[in-house]
């Protein structure tokens, strides 16, 4: 049987909490293998902070998981929370360019 993704987005700390569960590993040891500071981790793993290159290069040197996975897992995550947040808005206010015949408004200066 497949199990089911929720349909909530997933931050890459709930990963990383499960990773670090099964290896009966606490946030403090793990932060203290990677040589960055405790509360990092912990933030990471409560949701509250973003996974960042830098932590993402020391999982796949210490964990064996590609940074790029890391990286993938908050890019993801941010697009989920930014469409249930702001899509709806976003398909409201913003036409595409297919259906509106090309660039409207004042130029862009940019």
């Amino acid at each position: 049987m497949t199990e089911k993704r929720p349909l909530y987005p997933i931050h890459p700390g709930e990963v990383l909490s499960g990773e670090l569960e099964e290896l009966d590993m606490t946030a403090a040891e793990l932060a203290r293998a990677l040589h960055v500071p405790s509360n990092r981790i912990y933030q990471l793993v409560a949701g509250k902070r973003a996974m960042t290159a830098d932590t993402a290069l020391r999982l796949q040197q210490w964990l064996g998981v590609s940074a790029e996975f890391w990286m993938n897992l908050q890019k993801r995550y941010e697009l989920e929370v930014a469409t249930e947040q702001i899509g709806d808005e976003i398909k409201r206010t913003v036409v595409s360019r297919q259906l509106s015949g090309g660039i409207s408004g004042p130029p862009h200066s940019g």
